[in-house]
């Protein structure tokens, strides 16, 4: 048997518990919109939009959608009145390019904020443990600040003066001045910050966990801890101010379940929803029907929809493969949902809570930003470059043997050109259990195998896995000689055990 040498990572979402796995249903029958009478608006009043209290703006071709893309190491550019790519700003090389000793450029792009005036962007890689800022008028880095080890997200202040960064890694965030790109401080938080947003009017600051199961609410003035909140479990990847500053969600990624808590004190818990497996992100849009909260569900591959009013369910949308960030328009007319295992923007129209349009853009997007005005004059598209190999990507699905109705499993291989990076978003498992994905010389999975990862299940009975290597060349349509199979199995104490998923397609 030809071998094939392969690096490996997990990362799957793992803590918390949970009775059974989630089993996603075979059709949602809601209404598209909140048909309840809206709460009377008084004269004059007008909308506001996440994440600060901006009065409504108009879509234009003066707005852009970024996207920080893990693994081309790119932020895409898109203008969201034609909902076109314009192309993107390469932060890093693929893999291996980025394994040398020598490489500067920047690795696992994944956070991203943006200042109150839309002229900066605050964009965080995790391997590189660095926030690059850029110019969002003539797509050029201005500064690139090195923090701790593995931060995850940035955020400016509502005031623009400080941008705080979750130093996911370790214990802290790290306060930088947007002026000269320094670290002034650092807040002390349990270990593993997540994310922060803060207050629209500024005064405090949340700060979920993606390691412990506890939130932490800090004075934004002093950096002083305001209070706590319990997280029903420790993996909070992202957390989001509804506009109208009266409440926060936060996502909980290993369980399933989003977590609405009153902005003020007490800060006193108001809804824990089961939202599905691989709950991401969450954001909101309000428009003439109310304020809406926007939840993409990565393992059900579709973006639910509440009422902030009763935390009832409005919509079920679905959208595609693994959706990750969430971000609305400066309107609220649209959210931009980021698809991590098909490398598109998904736009969905919130007065009928439909996808309208798809836009390609880089590998594996993560967070994305909607910034109204980014670009005051001309066309905006200066030290831009095509998406190139960073749109090449093969798309796989597995399934348990026998169905051919549903794909529990998507897979995508996202092209780094002689190799590829492996990731699956596994599904339909037994909760916190150990599986191996591998490779199997028969499409039924039957005989020998060869692992590529091994991985644990979360409470939800998902995870997101990693490998890479030559993975396409043999479990692609095309290939004829040595040709594999992908495989889920269960881990055995002395090898691979019994297959539950094999390859679909």
């Amino acid at each position: 048997m030809n071998r094939i040498f392969l690096s490996a990572v997990l990362l799957a979402s793992s803590a918390g518990a949970q009775s059974a796995p989630w089993a996603a249903p075979a059709a949602i029958e809601l209404p598209l919109v909140d048909d309840r009478p809206a709460a009377p608006v008084t004269a004059g009043a007008a909308k506001v939009q996440a994440p600060w209290d901006h009065r409504d703006i108009a879509v234009s071709s003066h707005d852009r959608v970024y996207a920080a893309e893990q693994f081309s190491n790119t932020l895409s550019v898109t203008d969201p009145s034609t909902n076109t790519l314009l192309g993107v700003i390469k932060l890093g090389d693929p893999q291996p390019a980025n394994f040398s000793p020598l490489y500067k450029g920047q690795v696992l792009v994944h956070g991203l904020g943006f200042s109150p005036d839309g002229r900066t962007l605050a964009v965080v890689s995790i391997g590189s443990n660095s926030v690059t800022w850029i110019d969002t008028a003539t797509n050029a880095v201005k500064h690139t600040t090195y923090v701790g080890r593995s931060p995850h997200e940035a955020f400016f202040t509502p005031d623009g003066k400080e941008v705080w960064v979750t130093v996911r890694g370790e214990d802290y965030i790290a306060v930088l001045d947007p002026k000269t790109y320094e670290e002034t401080g650092r807040i002390k938080t349990p270990g593993g910050p997540g994310m922060t947003i803060f207050s629209p009017d500024g005064r405090y600051g949340y700060v979920c966990s993606s390691f412990n199961p506890e939130l932490v609410v800090f004075d934004v003035a002093t950096h002083r801890e305001a209070g706590r909140v319990q997280q029903p479990s420790p993996f909070c990847p992202n957390i989001a101010a509804s506009p109208d500053g009266k409440q926060v969600w936060f996502t909980l990624k290993d369980v399933g379940k989003t977590v609405a808590f009153d902005a003020r004190p007490p800060f006193a818990i108001r809804q824990v929803i089961d939202t599905g497996p691989i709950t991401n992100h969450v954001n909101f849009a309000n428009s003439a029907k109310g304020q809406f909260a926007y939840v993409t569900v990565g393992g059900f591959n579709q973006v639910k929809v509440f009422s902030t009013r009763d935390f009832r369910q409005v919509a079920t949308i679905p959208v595609g493969k693994l959706p990750h960030g969430v971000w609305p328009s400066g309107d609220g007319s649209r959210i931009y949902v980021g698809l991590e295992n098909d490398d598109k923007l998904a736009v969905i129209d919130t007065a009928r809570n439909k996808v309208t349009a798809m836009v390609p853009i880089g590998q594996a997007p993560q967070a994305i930003a909607y910034v109204p005005g980014a670009v005051p004059n001309g066309a905006g598209t200066v030290n831009l470059q095509p998406l190139g190999t960073a749109g090449n990507a093969t798309h796989l699905t597995l399934a348990p043997r026998g169905d051919t109705a549903s794909a529990a499993t998507s897979v995508t291989l996202f092209d780094q050109g002689v190799v590829q990076v492996l990731q699956a978003s596994v599904t339909g498992l037994m909760p916190k259990h150990a599986y191996v994905v591998a490779l199997s010389g028969r499409p039924d999975g039957t005989g020998p195998l060869e692992p590529l990862a091994t991985f644990m299940t979360n409470p939800a009975g998902s995870a997101i896995v990693n490998t890479s290597g030559p993975i396409r060349q043999i479990v692609a349509g095309a290939a004829t000689s040595g040709r594999r199979w992908l495989i889920v199995a269960e881990k055995g104490d002395s090898g691979s055990g019994t297959v539950v998923q094999v390859q679909r397609d």
